[in-house]
C-alpha cells in the first residue's frame, strides 16, 4: 500500500510503497477514506516531540472497516468508523475512572507484542505506528480500542477532522473546562483547534465569545463559527483588549497554538477564579510563567489531553450535532488533497493560510 513515511528528524514526507499485516486478535483492518493534516504531526516531523523512524505519520483519520481479527465484536467489515489516538485498555484506573485519554497501559497493551511480527514494514524493516494509527496510508491496523462506529449518513471527510482537532477543542470546552451557559470565553488561536474551541463555547451557551489570532482571515472564519468578538494579535494587545472587552477578564481562556507566550497571556486574561485550558503541544522542554500572587485570586492553569475525552461517547454526538447543523465542518476545509500532496499541505499551514487541509483517499 501506499503511505507517507517520516524517515530523518527533522524532515519531510516521502510517499512509498510499505506492507501491512493481516488483523490478528481484536485488531481491525480499515480502508483510510481521509486524513486530516493536522499541527501535531509537524510537531513530530520538526522534532519538537521525539518519535523513531521510520515511522507513518497522521492520526486525524476516517474510514471503512475491511476486516477483522479474532475476538472483535464491536465492528465489521463494511463498517465506517473514526480513529482516535486516545486508544484505552479499559481496565486500568484512570480507565476506570472515566479517563480514557490518560491510559496507563496504551503503550504495552494496544500494540503488538515480541515474536507477533510488526504491523506495518519495509521489506523486513519495522516500520513504527505512530499513536496506534499511521493514518497517511491508504490502510490502518489498529487496535479496536482505537475507533469508534458511527452512522453512515456522516460524510467521512468530515468525519475525519472528528477524529482529532474537534474533539480535542469541543472536548475541551465540554469536559476539561465545562463551560456554562452565560460565562465569557476567550480562544487564542483560530486553526482547526481553536475553531472547533469557539464552536465549544457558543454550542455550550457561552456569553462573550472572544477570538484571537495574528490572521484576519482566520478571524472571520472565527465570527463565522460562534465568535461575538475578535482581536487582532499584530496589531493589538491581546490580554488588555480581551479584559476591555469583558470588563476585567474571562471566566475561560483556551490556548490553541502551541507557545510559552500565548499560554502565559491566557492565564493573564483570567478574571479572579478564571480557568485557563492550554490545549495546544507546547514543545518539550519550554517552562510557563505565572504571576504567583495571581494564584491567590483563585485562578487556574491547567491542561487538556484530546479534549478529555470519552470517544466512543462523545464522537457519535459531535456527528449528531453536524447532521442537525449545530456543527460546522464543511467551513474548516480548507484544501481536499491527494496524499502525493501531502508536503504541500504542511507547507499551507506553517504560512498560517488554512484552518485544515484533508487527505481524501
Amino acid at each position: 500500500m501506499k503511505a507517507a513515511v517520516l524517515n530523518s528528524i527533522p524532515g519531510v514526507l516521502e510517499i512509498e510503497d510499505i506492507e501491512i499485516g493481516e488483523p490478528g486478535p481484536r485488531e481491525v483492518l480499515i480502508r483510510t477514506s481521509a486524513a486530516g493534516v493536522c499541527h501535531s504531526d509537524l510537531h513530530f516531523m520538526e522534532g519538537k516531540y521525539p518519535f523513531p523512524c521510520p515511522a507513518v505519520l497522521g492520526h486525524e483519520s476516517a474510514g471503512v472497516v475491511e476486516a477483522v481479527g479474532s475476538m472483535v465484536h464491536y465492528v465489521e467489515p463494511g463498517d465506517h468508523v473514526i480513529t482516535c489516538l486516545s486508544a484505552f485498555c479499559g481496565h486500568c484506573s484512570q480507565c476506570t475512572d472515566g479517563h480514557m485519554t490518560l491510559c496507563e497501559n496504551k503503550a504495552t497493551e494496544l500494540v503488538r507484542q515480541p515474536g507477533e511480527g510488526p504491523r506495518l514494514s519495509r521489506g523486513g524493516e519495522t516500520v513504527n505506528q505512530f499513536l496506534h494509527l499511521s493514518s497517511f496510508a491508504e490502510m490502518m491496523l489498529v487496535h479496536e480500542h482505537a475507533l469508534v462506529k458511527i452512522d453512515k449518513d456522516m460524510p467521512l471527510d468530515k468525519a475525519a477532522l472528528i477524529g482529532c482537532g474537534v474533539t480535542t477543542g469541543l472536548g475541551a470546552v465540554f469536559r476539561t473546562a465545562k463551560v456554562a451557559a452565560g460565562e465569557s470565553v476567550c480562544v487564542v488561536g483560530a486553526g482547526g483547534i481553536g475553531l472547533s474551541a469557539i464552536q465549544g463555547a457558543r454550542i455550550a451557551g457561552a456569553n462573550k465569545i472572544i477570538a484571537v489570532d495574528m490572521v484576519e482571515s482566520k478571524l472571520e472564519l472565527a465570527q463565522a463559527m460562534g465568535a461575538t468578538h475578535v482581536v487582532n494579535a499584530s496589531k493589538d494587545d491581546a490580554v488588555q483588549a480581551v479584559k476591555d472587552i469583558t470588563g476585567g477578564g474571562v471566566h475561560h481562556s483556551f490556548e490553541a497554538v502551541g507557545m510559552k507566550a500565548t499560554a502565559e497571556q491566557c492565564f493573564s486574561m483570567l478574571r479572579s477564579g478564571g480557568q485557563a485550558t492550554v490545549i495546544g503541544m507546547i514543545p518539550v522542554g519550554t517552562k510557563i510563567e505565572v504571576h504567583g500572587a495571581e494564584l491567590l485570586s483563585e485562578k487556574k492553569l491547567t491542561g487538556s489531553n484530546m479534549g478529555s475525552n470519552q470517544f466512543r461517547t462523545d464522537m457519535p454526538r459531535f456527528v449528531d450535532m453536524y447532521i442537525d447543523g449545530r456543527l460546522k465542518l464543511d467551513e474548516m476545509v480548507s484544501n481536499t488533497i491527494s496524499l502525493e500532496e501531502i508536503n504541500e499541505g504542511f507547507d499551507a499551514m506553517k504560512s498560517g493560510s488554512v484552518a485544515r487541509s484533508v487527505i481524501v483517499f
